[in-house]
């Protein structure tokens, strides 16, 4: 992982922040949708901190310099970044947060900006609230973006791909049929509209699909729904004659860059209306994930209504067309990836080729294109051996990453987005012989897999409820490890999907979860320089039966969908219980009945290595 000398830019920042009155300035990693996952154009804190990961947030002072993130990226950040910067590790005993660090800075009145695009409302709040209590002079909001100023002609351009229509075989829903029942949560709130800004929100609520940002079939547009219409707000040039007469006049469609004057003349017409006595002003509804400046433009806190988004909480409950899906393209997936690791197995160990982390992620990419529907990765590919395994995000770069050791631990994690579904897979082999430790810390992380794979929990129950099942092997040889246990999956969408994940973070106890969630269950461990191991399946809750049925709630359970064998060398039978064995061997007859149909008569390296991997222990 490679350093790059920010010093330059932090000048060019600073110049910038005097010239705008700021004295701390606040990066975030965020576009103005909120995404996780952003284009080129948007990598801000990427650019003027050097740091790759997909989570944290820098903040710049006038002779510092701090960047924030989770214990994802500990290892990746301390490597990435310069002398320039202190690595805030968020969590840790004694590290404040990124907040808290920059109100310190602010004592003695000064004021610190951010763009207010890039930062949720809640999020402002919550920021001006701490500078306010630390002496600062405040927060300053502005839709000026100063590393935009500094990055200049070298800035990437802002993508403009076309939009492609999400067809029902897969969707399962009608957007209209969307629209009305968004219309009838409008109605029980008595709002007077929904600004919807979350771009796989406004993609999966009119059936859309694009390809603004690698590898989220997404596009850069705004929503507007109300009792009696529904508006896109999109660069006309992204929707071709097929995708306008899908929308047809349902719905009104608007230039991308009028969302904040039409909101503003919406907001002053409602303003100047003539009040009905019989019932109070409509509002209109914002996510708690829309930006500062939308929530802003709208008046402010006291007159719109902040909500967990009503689209993504029924995005995340997914039809029967879309499980479907998600149980097809997982075999297919599958298939790929037995054959990628077949492969590999034979390369390093059989014929003794070098290969690079690049190389191999390149080979499995290759193979996943053969399969009906691949349309592209979901993220970068984690290809890693040994110590790099232990670096929990780690993503290998062309002429910086390492040659594959068949003595080592490999860690793969990786997925692809089809026509049908979103899929998200790691697992860890060894081409050689394991240590017993990295035997033992795999089994271990198995047990948790497993544990939560045949979780019965009644409704109601949420992701921080279930966490302790997937960690609790683990914990008992006082070993853990630093990321959540699962997260949402979309449908041919954001592989990483709210609201629902299973973790320690207490957002996970806002939204129990419900039959239709489609999650990952991804324990691991890791040690620095050492080894990391991870194994994830994608599972989907569904109702279940049970012999009681306690307060007469439904009971749930999980139905995975990954189609890939766990690694028999690193498996210590000694540490699994019957019961286990037996979920074990179900797994891998079920894996083999699945994906031996593609290789039969065509691939016997692949059919051999199968054969062997699924075998009954």
């Amino acid at each position: 992982m490679e350093q790059v000398s920010t010093t330059e830019r932090l000048k060019a920042l600073r110049a910038a922040m005097k010239d705008h009155s700021f004295d701390v300035y606040v990066v975030p990693s965020e576009d103005s949708h909120q995404s996780e996952y952003i284009a080129p154009a948007d990598e801000l804190r990427h650019y003027i901190c050097g740091f790759t990961g997909s989570a944290g947030t820098a903040v710049i002072t006038m002779d510092k310099a701090a960047l924030a993130t989770d214990g994802r990226y500990f290892n990746q950040a301390s490597k990435q970044l310069d002398g320039n910067w202190e690595l805030l590790k968020q969590g840790m005993e004694d590290v404040p947060t990124w907040q808290e660090w920059a109100a310190d800075h602010s004592e003695g009145d000064k004021t610190v900006g951010v763009d207010s695009t890039v930062i949720t409302a809640p999020e402002a709040r919550k920021l001006r609230d701490k500078i306010k209590k630390k002496g600062g002079a405040g927060l300053k909001g502005s839709t000026i973006n100063l590393v935009d100023l500094i990055w200049g002609k070298q800035r990437p351009a802002r993508p403009n791909e076309k939009v492609k229509i999400q067809p029902i075989e897969y969707s399962g829903r009608t957007f209209q049929e969307k629209i009305e029942d968004l219309r009838k949560e409008l109605d029980k709130k008595k709002s007077a509209g929904l600004i919807i800004s979350m771009l796989d929100e406004v993609a999966w609520l009119y059936n859309l699909r694009g390809s603004d940002i690698p590898y989220n079939p997404v596009f850069f547009s705004y929503a507007i729904v109300t009792p009696s219409s529904a508006s896109l707000y999109i660069d006309s040039s992204k929707l071709d004659k097929e995708a306008t007469a899908h929308l047809g006049d349902a719905v009104q469609l608007r230039p991308y860059e009028s969302i904040f004057d039409d909101l503003k003349v919406m907001y002053e017409s409602s303003e100047s209306a003539k009040p009905d006595s019989t019932e109070p002003k409509r509002k209109f509804m914002i996510s708690t994930k829309a930006s500062w400046a939308l929530s802003q433009i709208l008046g402010g806190p006291d007159k719109v209504e902040e909500i967990r988004s009503p689209v993504g909480d029924a995005k995340a409950i997914k039809n029967k067309a879309e499980l479907e899906g998600m149980r097809n393209c997982h075999v297919r997936d599958g298939a790929a990836l037995s054959e990628y690791f077949a492969w590999l197995e034979d390369e390093l160990v059989n014929r003794g080729s070098k290969l690079d982390e690049v190389q191999g992620a390149g080979k499995l990419e290759q193979i996943r294109s053969k399969h009906k529907h691949f349309v592209g990765l979901s993220f970068d590919t984690i290809s890693s051996t040994g110590p790099n395994a232990a670096v929990i995000h780690y993503k290998p770069e062309p002429g910086n990453c390492s040659v594959i050791d068949p003595k080592a631990i490999y860690l793969c994690d990786s997925g692809a987005q089809y026509l049908d579904g979103t899929t998200d897979t790691t697992r860890t082999l060894h081409f050689g012989t394991p240590t017993e430790m990295e035997k033992k810390a795999y089994t271990l992380v198995l047990k948790g897999c497993i544990a939560l794979d045949k979780a019965v929990f009644p409704k109601g129950t949420n992701g921080l409820a279930l966490d302790t099942l997937a960690r609790q092997y683990l914990w008992e040889e006082g070993l853990d490890y630093r990321h959540g246990t699962g997260h949402g999956v979309g449908a041919y969408l954001n592989v990483h999907e709210g609201p629902i994940g299973i973790g320690t973070r207490v957002q996970y106890t806002e939204v129990p979860l419900s039959a239709g969630n489609v999650i990952s269950d991804e324990p691991g461990y890791y040690e620095d320089g050492n080894f990391g191991i991870r194994i994830e399946n994608v599972i989907m809750a569904k109702e279940i039966s049970t012999k009681h049925s306690f307060g007469d709630k439904p009971w749930l359970g999980f139905e995975h969908v990954t189609m890939t064998p766990m690694c028999r060398k690193l498996i210590d039978e000694r540490l699994l219980t019957d019961r286990e064995k037996q979920w074990l061997n179900d797994y891998h007859r079920e894996v083999w009945d699945r994906t031996s149909r593609f290789f039969e008569g065509k691939d016997e390296r692949t059919l051999a290595w199968l054969k062997r991997e699924t075998a009954s222990i």
